[in-house]
């Protein structure tokens, strides 16, 4: 039998990944579109104070995430498109919301938050193109799936905290419970942030010397 020299993805103790094909118009692909048009309307509601209708679409937008992913590999529909059109509305989503909510006084994120954010993202979508141009697979880590999920937590956390202030004005002060989860969820994703960016950047520095 022939040996099977090609190398694992980077964070991945996988023997094979799933087969990839040039297929377009498939369910993953057809979800990962709507996650589009969804966060479309986030930005919408956000830039006009509709802190509802922001929250439930983000909140469909973030939770409808996995779904795509868990198709594709469930039922053999990685496509090449899906592979790259999935992380980008993914930052669009994240990058977009954290930007439009740097910019509502009372939302608990400051402008460092967004290029934090931004920052990680744009440096390992760098990474992943080299590396994946060059034949290698810049696949998931789990640190970046963390990260994920507290980035969601520290926008509901913050959206939450707009609502609060649009209905009672800012006079009011917020409930104890929501004045300590925006800073901390937001601390929480930040760190998570930076350190998923550096385990990234490790892991294909490896990759660059074997």
């Amino acid at each position: 039998m022939a040996k099977n020299n090609k190398k694992k993805p980077l964070g991945s103790s996988e023997s094979a990944a799933p087969e990839v094909s040039n297929q377009i118009v498939n369910v993953p692909n057809a979800i990962t579109a709507l996650r589009l048009v969804i966060s479309v309307a986030v930005f919408y509601f956000l830039a006009n104070k509709l802190y509802t209708q922001a929250l439930a679409s983000f909140v469909i937008a973030a939770s409808t995430d996995w779904i795509d992913g868990y198709w594709a590999r469930k039922f053999n529909q990685v496509t090449k498109v899906g592979r790259v059109f999935d992380p980008i509305v993914d930052k669009i989503i994240i990058c977009g919301t954290f930007v439009f909510l740097v910019a509502e006084p009372n939302s608990g994120i400051a402008a460092w938050v967004a290029v934090v954010v931004m920052g990680r993202e744009m440096l390992v979508t760098a990474l992943r193109s080299f590396i994946e141009q060059s034949g290698g697979d810049f696949s998931a880590q789990l640190s970046g799936k963390i990260k994920m999920l507290l980035q969601c937590v520290a926008v509901v956390a913050s959206i939450v905290l707009l609502r609060h202030f649009k209905e009672f004005g800012d006079d009011k002060p917020a409930p104890a419970w929501l004045a300590t989860a925006v800073p901390v969820s937001v601390w929480a994703a930040v760190a998570i942030t930076i350190y998923s960016g550096l385990e990234y950047v490790i892991a294909a520095v490896r990759r660059f010397r074997t």
